[in-house]
């Protein structure tokens, strides 16, 4: 078991110590943002079912004078996802908290809280990362044949607009609330790609790039993570999250994903969403693992599930980047 103790987090004694303690770096948590969002009600499953009705086929054919049509039949999709849990803990030894000048209960909700999302983040990234539309940049056909030239672009994203219009997919008109990811107000309508720094380094020297800076006034901005749009495309920061995979002729292949509404959809089991657990030295006095409050523990834990509800309203784009 691993506790943090006064190895740890040492003693400051002997030098002047700064209460204020430093920022982490964490990246944006902004892939299940534009997810449609449905919870299984407690105590009846963990799986939950998206089901999608199919267009009918347009009726060209005239009708004859008083013959009544064949008639159509209605078709539907259903996609089927499981939800599981996932949590991690701390356990703090009272000897840190009476000794340790910081407060570190304080902080250690927050380092948590970023675990929590960060964790929501990365099983959102896979599950999109691995759609069935894909698009690889310049002449390239497969991952493999991607060489350091075939970067993301203006003609790489009109590309894929083309392909996401080609497919029906609509454009996504919603705002998210930088206080609350699903609370949500209405943008001008556009695709979503989402990017890493490397990508948006490259974009931003295409001659259609156009800077956040020129737009938010006028269209309504995505959050604190949109960076500019182009060809109806409108690119958040993942940062570090970023998906990317190992290439053959380049290291690392960079991979772009580029959202229509209704892509894909999450879950959780309705009151257990996310629920945070204190376990105090001063607990419980039943409880012989802990006879001297020697520990306490903070965690968290939540259900959830991702899924890919229509591979034809999603695209993601690999290439290289700029060096």
């Amino acid at each position: 078991m691993a506790y943090t103790t006064t190895t740890q987090i040492t003693s400051m004694i002997n030098n002047w110590a700064e209460k204020t303690l430093l920022s982490r770096a964490y990246p944006h948590f902004v892939h299940a943002l534009w997810a449609q969002v449905k919870d299984i009600p407690s105590n009846s499953s963990t799986t939950i079912k998206f089901r999608r009705y199919g267009n009918l086929t347009a009726a060209t054919t005239a009708l004859t004078e008083g013959v009544d049509p064949l008639g159509s039949q209605l078709s539907k999709t259903d996609t089927s996802t499981i939800v599981y849990q996932y949590g991690d803990f701390i356990i703090i030894t009272d000897w840190l908290e009476l000794t340790s000048i910081e407060n570190v209960k304080l902080e250690t909700v927050d380092i948590l809280g970023d675990q929590m999302y960060d964790t929501i983040d990365q099983l959102t990234r896979n599950v999109l990362a691995a759609g069935d539309t894909v698009q690889y940049a310049g002449t390239s056909t497969s991952r493999e044949t991607i060489d350091d030239g075939m970067l993301l672009n203006g003609s790489e994203v009109k590309q894929a607009v083309r392909t996401l219009q080609g497919n029906n997919a609509k454009e996504i008109t919603k705002q998210v609330d930088p206080s609350n990811g699903f609370n949500t107000s209405p943008v001008a309508p556009s695709y979503i790609g989402i990017i890493s720094e490397d990508t948006l380094y490259d974009l931003d020297d295409d001659p259609d790039w156009v800077p956040i800076e020129e737009y938010a006034q006028s269209t309504g901005i995505l959050g604190p993570f949109e960076k500019g749009k182009l060809k109806n495309v409108r690119f958040v920061l993942a940062g570090s999250n970023a998906k990317t995979q190992t290439g053959t002729l380049v290291t690392t292949v960079h991979v772009t994903i580029i959202l229509g509404q209704q892509a894909y959809g999450i879950s959780r089991i309705s009151g257990q969403t996310l629920e945070v657990i204190t376990k105090s030295s001063q607990g419980d006095t039943s409880d012989t693992s802990n006879p001297l409050n020697l520990r306490s523990t903070m965690g968290w834990k939540i259900s959830y599930a991702c899924t890919r509800l229509n591979e034809n309203f999603m695209i993601r784009v690999e290439h290289a980047v700029s060096a």
